[in-house]
């Protein structure tokens, strides 16, 4: 597989400098997992920025790889975040880098003691994507999430056309993603039963979901407030905001989280979603093509048993082996 043209720096990059109008400005894509954690965070934070919109092929083309964005980042994923020009790349560095600015008050969203700074960065990583994450859904909430989002992929592509897509095969480095995009597109939800691939890695994300949601929930429950740390609201809610929130999107919440099996875990994203932050940074980006996906996998699981079985699968609980 060739990789992207040149690879970026994670954190900031003082030594490139892009003109810019604002002091904060992002690029980011609307249904970007790791876009709608740098927006939540810099909402928090009460932070303004330029908003530039980018398009990944989930919500129309491939402008990521068009040569303006390459500009911005060779590596050709979104966010980026800019600061009086000077790119921070990588959403788990970049919220970082937000809350420790002049800018924000540094108290909202980091603690001032070291040990629970220090396990702030433990969720933080947790639920943050790393390499090839659907061959390693076991080492993060991050990875195990993508997993879950196929199936509203599969109903998101209903909308975008085959030229659309195939433009990845002249211009992204990873040509596994428009062939899976045709198939899906092709096959529909059908493609869980036509590729085994598929289905094995919806089963791997949601066996490895459930075991990072039971560490969650025991992670909420032993603490005596509502947030991961307690009584703050730090970085590491917002980072696993949007994990809760991918998986309303993908219609699969109410698989992992009840007031039943995960109580701790259900009345923490009601918290979540009662923010202010959230309203403005995910619900007001709400993207068209997302909402089509999310109301087509609803309106399939109560008419097609296939699909409603497709999903009931997914329930079971964490298998012991390791």
């Amino acid at each position: 597989m060739r990789q992207p043209e040149k690879a970026t720096r994670a954190g900031l990059c003082k030594e490139i400098s892009f003109s810019f109008e604002q002091p904060f400005e992002l690029y980011h894509n609307a249904f970007s997992l790791c876009s709608m954690k740098v927006r939540l965070c810099l909402s928090e934070l009460a932070i303004p920025y330029k908003s530039h919109h980018i398009d990944l092929i989930e919500t129309g083309f491939y402008e990521n790889i068009r040569r303006d964005f390459k500009h911005i980042n060779p590596g050709c994923t979104v966010p980026v975040l800019l600061h009086n020009g000077h790119p921070v790349y990588e959403s788990h560095e970049q919220i970082r880098y937000a809350a420790s600015q002049p800018e924000a008050d540094v108290k909202t969203l980091l603690p001032d003691d070291a040990q629970k700074r220090a396990i702030m960065d433990r969720w933080i990583d947790l639920s943050s994507l790393t390499d090839n994450p659907l061959e390693n859904t076991h080492l993060s909430a991050g990875n195990a999430v993508p997993g879950q989002t196929l199936p509203l992929f599969t109903t998101m592509i209903e909308k975008i056309p085959y030229y659309r897509i195939a433009e990845g095969f002249l211009r992204h480095f990873d040509k596994r993603r428009p062939a899976m995009f045709c198939a899906m597109k092709f096959f529909g939800l059908d493609v869980f039963n036509k590729v085994e691939l598929m289905k094995n890695a919806l089963r791997a994300s949601s066996r490895n979901m459930h075991r990072h949601l039971d560490e969650f929930e025991r992670q909420l429950a032993s603490e005596s407030g509502t947030w991961i740390l307690g009584k703050q609201f730090t970085l590491a809610d917002v980072s696993w905001c949007v994990i809760f929130e991918r998986l309303r999107q993908a219609e699969s919440l109410e698989l992992f989280v009840t007031p039943n099996n995960r109580p701790a875990c259900h009345a923490w994203w009601l918290a979540c979603i009662a923010r202010p932050s959230y309203q403005q940074a995910i619900t007001a980006h709400e993207h068209p093509i997302v909402l089509h996906g999310s109301h087509r996998l609803r309106a399939l699981k109560e008419t097609e048993p296939a699909v409603a079985a497709l999903y009931a699968e997914q329930i079971g609980r964490p298998m012991n082996e390791g």
